[in-house]
């Protein structure tokens, strides 16, 4: 007999009835833009970008960004994943050309930038986060709600306002000066920012797609920009071109 007395059935039974309950209970992953929409970057360009307007000035001594992006650009290729630009490059995010993913503040020098080994971004939707806190320099990155080894960097450094944030380009002058090399291809979605950092409770929400706070600095569900080029501003799951916001 498979199993020896009503006592092994029960237990059995007790852990079907458990782990169905659990799977049940599972919160669901967004893996969806939130609001539906996506900017989707066709192709390398030295033209295409969209220009983002913040809610309030980027003055920053800490911060919180995250996205969702899905890219098939090769891993030996500098992506530009994020560009302020003031008078020079004053905050930027990049995956490096060893693969690596990157934060620099006010300098454009890879010695200057602090670097995370990461997984690759995929042709499926990848949530990325980035935070940093003046006060310690503290420093991770999080990939789709689990955060990297913290690294410190640039303690005591504040971000100043004044500049130009683009997705897809990295200006080398403000709206300007873009190498079609560094370009984004791909799409990005869900991408807020606050101007402090959250917490892991709360980028775990938002990685799930659950209650979070309303990002300060970028919210994307009243995200104000501009378009440059050939941008795609585009439901998820319809085919007609948006107008821009």
């Amino acid at each position: 007999t498979l199993f020896r007395s009503a006592t092994d059935m029960g237990i059995m039974n007790a852990l079907i009835a458990a782990f169905t309950l659990l799977v049940v209970c599972l919160p669901e992953i967004k893996t969806c833009c939130s609001s539906g929409r996506t900017f989707i970057f066709p192709k390398e360009s030295s033209t295409n970008g969209v220009i983002m307007n913040p809610e309030i000035p980027l003055e920053l001594d800490a911060f919180t960004l995250c996205m969702r992006l899905t890219s098939e650009l090769p891993n030996d290729r500098d992506i530009i994943l994020f560009s302020y630009f003031k008078d020079g490059d004053e905050l930027n995010i990049w995956r490096e050309v060893d693969g690596r993913f990157s934060l620099y503040f006010r300098s454009s020098d890879r010695d200057s930038a602090v670097m995370f080994k990461l997984p690759p971004i995929t042709t499926f939707s990848n949530h990325l986060c980035v935070t940093w806190e003046s006060s310690t320099g503290l420093t991770a990155f999080w990939v789709n709600g689990e955060r990297s080894v913290r690294k410190r960097y640039n303690s005591g450094f504040k971000v100043q306002p004044g500049g130009v944030v683009i997705l897809g380009q990295d200006q080398d002058s403000v709206e300007n000066s873009f190498d079609i090399t560094q370009s984004f291809v791909g799409e990005i979605c869900d991408l807020n920012m606050w101007n402090y950092a959250l917490s892991c409770e709360q980028i775990h929400n938002v990685y799930k797609g659950l209650e979070f706070p309303k990002g300060n600095i970028f919210d994307w569900n009243t995200l104000s920009y501009t378009v440059l080029g050939d941008v795609l501003v585009q439901p998820e799951d319809e085919y007609e071109t948006q107008e821009n916001q």
